[in-house]
């Protein structure tokens, strides 16, 4: 790829990311209500993509040897420590380190 190639492709980009960016704020301006299939969208799509990175994780996690033990006691610890504790942060990097600990050290 040339200079010049690189150049337009990352012009390409920056007007691709500001488009998505400030579009919103033109079609809805601040004072006017969206349509409700847009607060729908809005209320429904947080979980749609929290459910969707949920299964592409464990998509390959009933192979041998282990049968996704390691991804099981990471999730239930996650589950546990965020309804003791309600704090997101603490919860998912317990189990990230939970999980690391499990795949280099016991399975």
């Amino acid at each position: 790829m040339t200079t010049a190639q690189q150049v337009i492709t990352i012009l390409l980009v920056v007007l691709g990311t500001m488009a998505t960016r400030f579009l919103p704020f033109l079609i809805f301006p601040e004072g006017k209500t969206p349509p409700a299939l847009i607060l729908r969208l809005g209320k429904v799509l947080p979980y749609a993509a929290i459910g969707l990175l949920v299964v592409y994780c464990l998509k390959d996690a009933v192979a041998p040897p282990d049968y996704g033990l390691a991804e099981g006691i990471a999730i239930a610890a996650v589950v546990l420590i965020h309804r003791w504790k309600h704090s997101t942060l603490l919860s998912i990097g317990t189990g990230t380190v939970l999980y690391m600990l499990l795949v280099q050290y016991v399975f």
